[in-house]
């Protein structure tokens, strides 16, 4: 089964960077995972075809809004760590995403 993974940020701009630098990280590892990005002001849009919800870490402030709307379903929402967000760094964003989904 594919796991659908959702990077929200301001515009879609930084977190579309992420996303491909996760997918060709993911393809690495054999995994099946669908990740775009979109920008927050979209998210309602994707939530139901949607997993994962792992957002930049300059929308921090929106993570409990987020776990709210999506409270009562088992989707996960991840905030993501400044470190690899500002480096674009695939494999440690799939590491985290990775420790939080076992």
């Amino acid at each position: 089964m594919s796991l659908k993974v959702l990077l929200v940020c301001g515009t879609g701009a930084s977190s579309g960077f992420m996303a491909v630098s996760m997918r060709k990280a993911a393809k690495k590892q054999g995994l099946d995972y669908q990740i775009q990005a979109r920008s927050e002001a979209e998210l309602e849009n994707y939530l139901d075809e949607t997993d994962v919800i792992m957002i930049g870490p300059h929308l921090a402030f929106m993570e409990a809004e987020i776990k709210q709307t999506v409270s009562g379903t088992n989707k996960k929402v991840i905030l993501m760590n400044p470190d690899y967000y500002a480096m674009l760094d695939g494999k440690q964003a799939l590491e985290h995403l990775q420790s939080v989904l076992n």
